[in-house]
């Protein structure tokens, strides 16, 4: 059995400098790693990824993330990214890495994803060069998802989790606004999760939304943003087959 803790959505600043880390010191006690859904800063600016980086520097597991919407804010992912690794996280976009944990291989692939909405609501690659570029960035995402799930599967790992930051499914949304689904993830990133398998898939963003989903394809989907779970990170229990 693997212990998976997770959070998203912490929008760490100057003055959260702390906030977790009592919380994360104990994860050697309960966890076995630990996954980061994005949004981790408020606005994207390295003097925040450098508050978050100190929260997990030096943990007891192994810490991998995406970045959020809010971690680009300040259009600056690429040194948000550098700060996060330079404190010993793992940050994927579009690829997929490999934790050992008790003897057991686990594959965690990652992406921010987007947009788009969901089946019979959702947006088409049509019309203006905007708006196709708009689902083509969400395309490009969800394939990249099933790229690097694929690539674990050959890999040999014994579990596979996809790690985003907009949600695969609408089940974990509700309690938002129904207008604003569209805008809170895309149903091409669960057809990626289906169709490359997975044993577990884990987003944030939908901070008013529900914790638990699933696939239509049958893959427990968790909403792990903060607001959420209402705790520094949930712990969820895997068993290889």
């Amino acid at each position: 059995m693997i212990r998976v803790a997770a959070v998203g959505d912490i929008h760490m600043g100057p003055d959260s400098q702390g906030l977790l880390r009592p919380a994360f010191d104990t994860l050697d006690e309960c966890a076995d790693l630990l996954l980061l859904a994005g949004d981790l800063t408020r606005h994207g600016t390295p003097e925040e990824a450098r508050v978050v980086g100190r929260e997990v520097l030096g943990l007891p597991v192994p810490v991998v993330a995406v970045l959020g919407n809010h971690d680009h804010h300040d259009e600056q992912p690429e040194k948000v990214t550098g700060i996060l690794q330079e404190a010993g996280v793992t940050v994927l976009e579009g690829e997929g890495t490999v934790v050992e944990c008790a003897g057991t291989r686990v594959g965690v692939a990652g992406t921010k994803g987007f947009c788009g909405g969901f089946v019979g609501r959702s947006a088409g690659e049509f019309g203006e060069p905007l708006m196709k570029e708009f689902v083509r960035y969400t395309r490009r995402s969800a394939d990249a998802l099933h790229g690097a799930l694929e690539d674990l599967g050959r890999d040999g790992c014994d579990l596979r989790i996809a790690l985003t930051h907009f949600s695969p499914v609408a089940d974990t949304l509700a309690g938002e606004p129904p207008e604003i689904y569209p805008f809170l993830g895309s149903y091409l990133l669960a057809e990626a999760i289906d169709t490359a398998g997975a044993d577990l898939s884990v987003h944030g963003h939908a901070h008013m939304g529900t914790e638990h989903g699933m696939t239509a394809g049958g893959v427990r989907v968790r909403n792990v943003a903060q607001p959420v779970i209402r705790r520094a990170f949930n712990v969820y229990r895997l068993h290889a087959a």
